[in-house]
């Protein structure tokens, strides 16, 4: 059975992304359906994957990173509108035997993000 994993590195700081609260979605059409929110450990990661076994299906998902909470909590001095303030990355999931791992590299102005391992 195949899983999804994700993590959070901090390029501004150089460290992984802690306490980064992330929610998943499965996308229908318009619709959005809140799977899971967990919230990234110490080493950027959350402590279990967020998809698993039978929950683990093909389609397409939403991933949103509350970035914007972290950054300030880190002391960053963010105006009232951020310029990022969730980051949100739509994915689709075709085999449901990989791991799909998506990770986030982000700062208070960029982030990018590609299919891990």
């Amino acid at each position: 059975m195949g899983k999804l994993t994700t993590h959070v590195l901090d390029t501004a700081k150089g460290k992984p992304g802690a306490e980064i609260e992330v929610s998943l979605f499965r996308v229908d059409g318009n619709t959005l359906q809140h799977v899971i929110t967990m919230t990234t450990n110490h080493d950027g990661r959350t402590n279990e994957p967020l998809l698993e076994e039978t929950d683990f299906q093909r389609g397409k998902y939403q991933l949103q990173f509350n970035t914007a909470e972290y950054f300030k909590n880190s002391g960053v001095a963010l105006s009232d509108i951020p310029f990022l303030d969730d980051v949100v990355i739509r994915f689709g999931i075709d085999d449901e035997n990989a791991h799909y791992h998506v990770p986030l590299l982000v700062s208070p102005f960029s982030f990018s993000t590609y299919r891990g391992s």
